[in-house]
């Protein structure tokens, strides 16, 4: 029995030491977990991600009380008054469509521009007008206000304006928006 004795500690011992270790390595495993959460690097429980819902489009309108300017940003002359011959049919005053010349040459996409959001159901209905065509809002093409008019706010013209791109050109045509014979 004294043997027995003897060896008891040694045993009861190495347990402490292993158990020791065992709860070093735990408590360090937990203290780097932890500092990972609140660090943000982990989260235990994903946020949820709202799912994306699909914004109507306003319907198009044909609201000839807009002022329509016709820029031809393509190379290919008289687009521009093709384009507002085509706008004035559909029942716009001739008065307020006018073409012109656009800076550049190279306009890939005819579209439809409109300064307002309120103003998206019109530009959307120009756009069906003149045989489709992109609509974005822009406040590029809306006039700034004229300091010397104190009574009007140019800048609150209700202003559309078409820049034609090169898909409407005789070599970009696509057989979308040519014109049936």
């Amino acid at each position: 029995m004294g043997a027995h004795r003897a060896e008891n500690p040694r045993l009861r011992s190495g347990v402490i030491i292993l158990w020791a270790l065992v709860a070093t390595i735990l408590l360090v495993g937990i203290g780097i977990f932890g500092s990972l959460i609140v660090s943000g690097r982990i989260t235990l429980v994903p946020a949820s991600t709202p799912t994306p819902t699909a914004t109507a489009e306003p319907e198009a309108t044909i609201d000839t009380s807009f002022a329509v300017n016709v820029l031809n940003a393509t190379g290919e002359s008289g687009l521009a008054t093709t384009m507002k011959d085509q706008i004035v049919a559909a029942g716009w005053n001739a008065d307020t469509v006018l073409p012109s010349q656009a800076s550049t040459s190279d306009f890939a996409e005819t579209t439809v521009y409109y300064a307002f959001p309120a103003d998206e159901a019109a530009a959307r209905g120009l756009a069906g007008v003149i045989g489709g065509a992109a609509v974005a809002l822009s406040e590029v093409y809306q006039p700034i206000d004229d300091p010397g008019t104190a009574d009007l706010d140019e800048s609150q013209n209700k202003l559309l304006t078409v820049v034609i791109g090169l898909d409407r050109t005789a070599a970009g045509a696509t057989p979308s928006t040519t014109p049936a014979s």
